[in-house]
């Protein structure tokens, strides 16, 4: 028994001790700002930087893509070209064989004096 009231005035004198404890308020400390004026202006700046280096990167790369399409455009064109003439070259070896010219001569009533004809050595 006597060990069961040790055990409640010990605790009566824990429960005192919590009691008499004055409660600490916490103290308020002042509004400290968490980001100073300075580093604002740092992040204005370094955003419009960014924001800045951003478009001219985007501008420079449409520039890019307009001159690459001409040059896809004038690609294609000189292609033509080059086909339209390989056409005219193959049309011009037809047209100007002998025996078709001599054929035009005779229908224009042209006739081979061959007291009038003259050799030239081609080059």
């Amino acid at each position: 028994m006597a060990l069961e009231q040790r055990r409640i005035v010990s605790s009566y004198i824990r429960e005192q001790e919590i009691h008499d404890i004055p409660q600490q308020q916490p103290q308020k400390q002042p509004l400290r700002k968490r980001v100073s004026s300075g580093e604002k202006l740092i992040f204005v700046l370094f955003s419009t930087i960014l924001v800045l280096f951003s478009s001219m990167i985007l501008h420079t790369q449409a520039q890019i893509n307009d001159v690459n399409r001409e040059v896809q455009v004038l690609d294609r064109s000189i292609m033509e070209t080059k086909k339209e003439n390989a056409d005219l070259a193959t049309e011009v070896k037809e047209k100007s064989t002998y025996e078709r010219v001599w054929e035009k001569a005779k229908e224009l009533g042209l006739d081979l004096d061959k007291n009038n004809v003259k050799v030239v050595s081609g080059q």
